[in-house]
This record gives structure tokens, sequence and C-alpha cells, in this order.
């Protein structure tokens, strides 16, 4: 398509922000436009491409094939353009701006961040604490670290390892266990979070009933860096990944009381919008990140989990 063929901006930038929020309001709040305004852009597109892009539907519109074949594409030349821009800011390069989990952030990455910033110390380093899937479109962060199958519209993502969950508790709860304690020997002691899902799956393989968990009562958290938390207190039995907590057990503040490790289907995974993969910065933190993580990435190999 020649330049002179491209719709106008103002449609293009209408649709991009509809199709990304869902909602032709929340995008025109975004746009400081009306409503009706972005109606309009959005019909202008659609008859300059002779195509529906989003299906009207009451109280919401929904994208058409076309459509979302058309978002992703936009999506990513506006991302190329926050990168163009950004490069002009010394500011925006000389900052790796880092969405992370709690339990990954405080237990994992924070204790090697520190080597990664003094190995590039033209790169001043904010890590982000959150647990949501960050909207890069929005917010000023340039890379994220999630958990999950890896298949995120719009994001490169390159997998770290592999998730697995254990129970794991303070050194006087497991002792309460006994000489020679099995795993059902677990439901007799406080269970944080009991119904997490890990619990089920980790009961499961170990051939324990896990339908004592249904409506037990205890400490229930949002997230793993809680559950920990508490554990080392010695409030609980808490099923957590151990290699967010391997200083712990390897100080003896935590104990894994059975060797049986769960493996889910999940991953943690460095993400960050495809038309930013170049940026200097990203390409440094992946290739150090990366390295990071082969230890633990070549011990999944070796064990076959």
């Amino acid at each position: 398509m020649s330049q002179t063929r491209l719709p106008p901006l103002a449609a293009v930038r209408a649709f991009e922000a509809a199709a990304r929020l869902g909602n032709f309001t929340r995008a025109a709040d975004e746009l400081g436009m009306s409503q009706a305004a972005v109606s309009y852009q959005v019909k202008l597109l659609e008859e300059r491409l002779g195509t529906a892009l989003f299906l009207r539907l009451p109280r919401r519109v929904v994208l058409t094939d076309t459509g979302r074949r058309l978002s992703l594409a936009v999506t990513e030349a506006f991302d190329a353009l926050h990168v163009a821009f950004a490069a002009l800011d010394d500011r925006a390069q000389s900052m790796l701006r880092i969405s992370a989990m709690h339990s990954f952030a405080a237990n994992w990455l924070a204790p090697r961040i520190g080597e990664f910033q003094l190995s590039h110390p033209e790169l001043g380093v904010r890590i982000d604490l959150d647990d949501r899937m960050i909207d890069f479109a929005r917010e000023e962060i340039d890379v994220g670290i999630r958990s999950g199958i890896g298949d995120w519209p719009g994001l490169e993502a390159q997998r770290l390892w592999r998730v697995r969950f254990a129970p794991m508790c303070s050194p006087a709860l497991a002792a309460t266990l006994g000489p020679a304690p099995t795993p059902a020997d677990l439901l007799r002691l406080p269970l944080l979070s009991p119904n997490d899902s890990w619990w089920a799956e980790w009961f499961g393989l170990a051939g324990v009933d896990a339908g004592a968990l249904a409506g037990r009562t205890g400490i229930r958290a949002d997230s793993q860096q809680l559950e920990g938390r508490a554990a080392l207190a010695g409030h609980g039995v808490a099923i957590v990944t151990p290699e967010l907590w391997a200083p712990d057990i390897a100080a003896g503040r935590l104990v894994q009381p059975f060797s049986l490790v769960g493996t889910g289907q999940s991953s943690y995974w460095l993400v960050y919008p495809r038309a930013r993969r170049n940026a200097p910065k990203i390409r440094l933190f992946r290739e150090w990140l990366q390295e990071q993580a082969r230890p633990l990435l070549k011990a999944e190999q070796e064990t076959g989990t």
C-alpha cells in the first residue's frame, strides 16, 4: 500500500485504542474524545477498508477475525513508533523498567539484579511489583516476568524454567510430623491457602485423597510471597516453588518435608513487545537473565521435568 492510500491516522488510532480496550467508551476516555467520535472514526476506517472490524453487540463490541488481525499489526506499529521516539529520550534509554511478580522479584530477582546493574552501570534499574499482566501500550514498562504457557499476542516470550511446587514449612513445624512422616500426615497440620490448586495436585501425585481439603479453613494469601513468609514464621505449611526459596531452604529456615515436587504446565517467562525486541537495554537484560536461568533450565532438562 502506498503512502497516499494509508487511512487517516486519527481513524487508525481510534481503532487501536478500541481494539485494545474492547470498548468504545474507554477508548474515548483514553484519547480525550467522545464515544461518538471514536465510533465515527472506526466507521470511517471500516468504510475505507470495505469490511467490518467490530461486531456491535449490546453493551459491548467484539473484534471480527479481520479486526483481530489488523489489531495485532497496528499495535506492533504503534509500539515501533514508541521505540523510535523513546530512542530520542536519553532518560528512557538509561532506565530499565521491569514488572515482576512479588515472589519472583523478592526471592529470585532481587538478590541477583545488582550484578546486572554493576555490569551495565550506564543503566538504572526499576522493579515494579505486580502480579497482573501489565499493558505495555499504556504503562512505562520495558519488560515483564510472568508465569503461564507463553502465549501472549503481540509479545515476545523467552522461557526461563518450568514452575514447580512442593510443601514447605519451618523446622519446628516439620518436627511435629514425627520421624517417618507420610504425605497424608500433612493434613494434620495447618495448610496455608488450602484452596490453592497446587495442594490438590500435589496430594494427587502423592496418592492422597485431597477431598479433606474441601471446606478447610486457615490462612489464605493471594501470593506465594505471603504464603512463604507465613511458613517461615511457623504459621503453617505453604506450597511454593522451591527455586524461589532456595536460600531459605539452604539456610535451614524452610524445610521441604518430602522430595516429591509437582510440575505444572506453566513456566516463568521474560516478556516484552515484539517491536522493542532490539532495544539495547532489553537485549542486554534478556541475555543476562537467560544466563542466570541456565542452571535451572539445565536441571529441568536433565531430570525431564
